[in-house]
């Protein structure tokens, strides 16, 4: 399998850099800096990316890269740091400038193939503070900002761009990338993430060799997959288990149970409701509630390993999206712990096995159809691990969590009849402490406020709020103000990730 590399210089984007290039059909990994140069050496290696990233390229300890790699004779595309290291390493000037944030207008100077399909003109998303001032020796300047700012360039297989190809708001970033890898790099073979499920199989019987297997599950599409995966790899050695927290949405559970044993997979319930609910009551801090679940969940799991003699896995659906945000990849920030990869305790002894840590979400719904799963098992929504309790902002408290649970309801059950639940990523309500004087049935009443979240995204990464039909946000207002007698406001969020992440804890 022909591949391109991504390398990670710590920028938030550099997976969903790895997510365009595999969506485009080609097979693409991410590396760390120092492993680059060997990693690039591979035959099967065709192309190198470099990411951005938050640092300077005159910051001490900045991310570097080894020289050997434009010697390789291999096409080299650097995005905004790669951009800039590329100049600063080939003898370029890289200063600090007033920076360009945001939709920036870009002028073609040369045409090239990398732009084919671009006008003279086009708007990109640019995100940067240093720029690069002068080329390095022999380089072409292909594009200019509307600032005058090098906005792309190139030396035979080297290029360079200071906008990000990658995100959406670059509207033909896509088709640069196209051209990159197909009409530079002349990469061939095609990824299909469907064709992976007997790798997937494979790789998991050979880390589980040594003993049982247990799954978590919790009925989400990548816990599904996974029990999936471990069942063919391993049979009768696989141990699912569905621990019932109590931070479900309603139904969900009697719903988990009913599809996995549809599917074959022998499911063991763990009911552990109050076990959970005691130790986050009255837990205010994000953080804390994200740490008991995940501590808690490792201790239920150690319970049931102890009925499991030669229990020695712990198989979970961890995906990238998770690993970057719990700042599992070294030069990312973690943004929040994810209980299946920050928060699990030091003493909780199973070897995990994460057969789709390297897919995205689309990537396993992907996979999940190739394995003959249900629409709605395809298309469910995804879900926290720590479940209701992150859509509780303040201290937890049982009136809260239904509240959450109830308008959470109501929100799914009127996106389902207007036909758009599977047209948006993600749909909930939340609850605070803060609330609002109302009128019910001629009475003053003070009551909770509802925040409902409806976003739109592709892999979690980023997302934007959902435009729903005014008639739609207004049926969900008046039934959860009118279905639950607690609350007496109901408001929409509207803010994208990034600056807000999606769930609010």
């Amino acid at each position: 399998m022909e591949k391109a590399l991504v390398v990670n210089f710590g920028g938030q984007y550099v997976h969903l850099i790895t997510r365009r290039v595999r969506e485009r059909g080609v097979y693409a990994e991410v590396v760390q800096p120092e492993d680059v140069e060997a990693a690039a050496e591979a035959p099967d290696v065709k192309a190198i990316i470099l990411s951005g990233g938050p640092s300077s390229v005159y910051q001490e300890g900045a991310p570097d890269v080894s020289d050997k790699i434009f010697h390789l004779g291999k096409p080299i595309l650097g995005i905004c740091y790669g951009h800039q290291l590329i100049a600063r390493k080939l003898g370029g000037v890289v200063m600090r400038g007033k920076g360009e944030y945001g939709r920036t207008l870009m002028r073609l100077l040369e045409r090239d193939p990398v732009f084919d399909g671009w006008n003279a003109e086009e708007v990109v998303w640019m995100s940067h503070g240093d720029y690069v001032k002068e080329p390095p020796p022999g380089f072409v300047v292909l594009a200019v900002s509307e600032n005058g700012y090098i906005a792309a360039m190139r030396k035979g297989h080297i290029y360079g761009v200071q906008f990000h190809p990658e995100v959406s708001h670059t509207a033909k970033g896509g088709l640069l990338l196209e051209n990159f890898l197909r009409k530079v790099a002349r990469i061939a073979s095609t990824w299909r993430p469907e064709e992976q499920i007997r790798r997937l199989v494979e790789d998991v019987r050979r880390k589980a060799a040594g003993g049982d297997v247990i799954v978590g599950v919790s009925g989400g599409i990548d816990s599904t997959v996974t029990a999936l995966l471990v069942h063919m790899a391993v049979g009768e050695r696989a141990h699912a288990i569905f621990v019932d927290h109590g931070l479900f949405r309603e139904g969900e559970p009697q719903q988990v149970v009913s599809l996995l044993t549809s599917l074959g997979v022998k499911v063991q319930v763990v009911d552990a409701r109050e076990r959970f609910l005691k130790r986050l009551e009255g837990v205010s801090d994000c953080e804390e509630k994200r740490r008991i679940v995940g501590e808690i969940f490792a201790e239920v799991f150690a319970e049931a390993v102890s009925k499991i003699p030669n229990a020695k896995y712990l198989a979970q659906g961890t995906l990238y999206p998770d690993v970057v945000e719990s700042g599992a990849v070294k030069g990312a920030d973690r943004i929040k712990s994810h209980h299946n990869v920050g928060g699990l305790p030091p003493w909780f002894k199973l070897e995990l096995v994460e057969p789709l840590r390297e897919f995205y979400k689309d990537e396993v719904r992907r996979i999940a159809k190739a394995l003959g799963l249900p629409e709605e098992a395809v298309h469910r929504h995804p879900f926290p691990g720590p479940g209701l309790a992150v859509r509780i902002i303040g201290p937890f408290t049982r009136e809260k969590l239904e509240i959450v649970r109830k308008a959470t309801k109501i929100v799914e059950e009127e996106l389902e009849r207007a036909g758009l639940l599977r047209k948006v990523w993600q749909a909930f309500a939340t609850v605070g402490d803060d609330k609002w004087v109302g009128v019910k049935g001629d009475k003053r009443s003070v009551g909770y406020i509802v925040a409902v979240r409806i976003v739109e995204s592709e892999d979690a990464m980023t997302a934007d709020w959902a435009r729903l039909p005014y008639e739609v946000l207004e049926r969900i207002s008046a039934r959860i103000t009118s279905e639950i007698p607690q609350v007496t406001m109901v408001t929409y969020a509207i803010t994208t990730k990034p600056p807000s992440t999606i769930e609010p804890c």
